[in-house]
């Protein structure tokens, strides 16, 4: 995962994977308690890590292998419990309809696996040579998920024997190799484990939709002589510019309202407000960059932008390329992610009548890898 601490504990959404994994299983009507197993130091953590629940928790620590784990668990589990389901904290998508089929299947035969049908032709390899030394008929393939449901008997009697260092990568290879017979139940596509970044990238998206948000940002200035104009940290010969607490650049200004729109963070007035000191006479394009951190700390980053000027006169044709070339350089985006363009209002309005300046805006952010989360 390339990850500081366990992918269990990294987030998605404002959760960890645990205690999405954990409450999804609170939440269902026929489970009555719940084990957490955890690395051993975090074990004294359980409760903060798992979050609150309404059935009872205990937590264990984990061993070295996963069924040492599994088995630490079993141990732990209330008396009276007569059916287990074993789930991955890494698959938080699992859904209540999916723990129903495996405890119905659980119910049928004793043991129960959700499963999907490879889709894919299967190429059995020779290790030593690298070639393919068999095609497997793809249809006596399936690609085993949890939870997987057992009989606590069956658990436990599949867990005492197994080989001591032997790994098994699930709970139903042990019951295969003690005999057992295990039922396949129809899987869930969007039962996904996290294994790789792109895994939990691909998380985060889903979580937010798209993964792809956007937002618009509008900004309007009076004129005053005596002011410098600014736009995007272009200063435009011309004796009259906005009046403003800052420097009144509206294209700086409307960009960073339609990134915090974007991000639902707020608008401009929330983080850079006009009665704080601090930003008097601030330059747009670093309210520009502070904008770019705080998205960038929520995991979002840019990805493009399209702002529209309307100012009377003097004409920004000239210009265009150096302020949209300053907007790129400040939110670390190629040239081409920028698109800037000048109109006039007719006229109409203050605008119009050459008092005002404003600016749209629209921009478009996005979650991933390389944003802090």
């Amino acid at each position: 995962m390339q990850a500081s601490r366990p992918k269990q504990f990294l987030d998605v959404g404002g959760r960890t994977l645990i205690a999405r994994s954990v409450a999804l299983f609170d939440a269902h009507p026929r489970v009555d308690a719940l084990v957490v197993v955890l690395p051993p130091d975090a074990v004294a953590r359980g409760a903060e890590l798992a979050g609150v629940t309404a059935r009872p928790c205990v937590f264990a620590a984990g061993g070295v292998l996963r069924q040492d784990s599994v088995a630490n668990g079993l141990a732990a589990m209330p008396a009276g419990i007569d059916v287990v389901l074993v789930h991955d904290a890494a698959r938080p998508f699992a859904t209540a309809a999916l723990i129903d089929r495996v405890l119905d299947g659980v119910a049928a035969t004793g043991a129960a696996v959700p499963a999907l049908p490879a889709r894919d032709t299967i190429k059995r390899m020779d290790l030593a040579t690298r070639r393919v030394a068999a095609t497997i008929p793809r249809e006596e393939i399936w690609l085993a998920q949890t939870p997987q449901g057992f009989r606590r008997e069956i658990l436990a009697s599949a867990l005492a024997g197994r080989a001591a260092g032997a790994a098994a990568t699930d709970e139903a290879m042990l019951a295969e190799r003690a005999g057992y017979q295990v039922a396949i139940v129809e899987g869930d596509e969007t039962n996904v484990k996290i294994t790789t970044p792109q895994d939990l990238d691909a998380a985060r998206q889903r979580h937010d939709g798209a993964g792809v948000r956007a937002g618009t940002g509008y900004d309007l200035h009076r004129l005053s002589d005596g002011r410098p104009l600014m736009l995007a940290g272009v200063c435009i010969d011309r004796e009259r510019g906005p009046v403003g607490h800052s420097d009144g650049d509206v294209v700086s200004h409307a960009v960073v309202d339609a990134m915090f729109g974007a991000a639902a963070a707020g608008d401009i007035g929330r983080h850079f407000p006009n009665t704080d000191p601090a930003w008097k006479d601030a330059p747009g394009l670093d309210l520009l960059g502070r904008a770019r951190a705080i998205l960038h700390d929520r995991g979002f980053a840019v990805t493009n932008v399209d702002v529209t000027v309307v100012l009377e006169r003097p004409k920004l044709s000239p210009h265009i390329e150096e302020i949209a070339t300053g907007l790129a350089t400040a939110l670390g985006l190629p040239r081409e992610a920028v698109s800037v363009k000048a109109k006039t209002n007719e006229g109409v309005d203050a605008v119009g009548r050459g008092e005002a300046i404003a600016a749209h805006a629209v921009a478009l952010v996005a979650r991933g890898r390389g944003t802090g989360r």
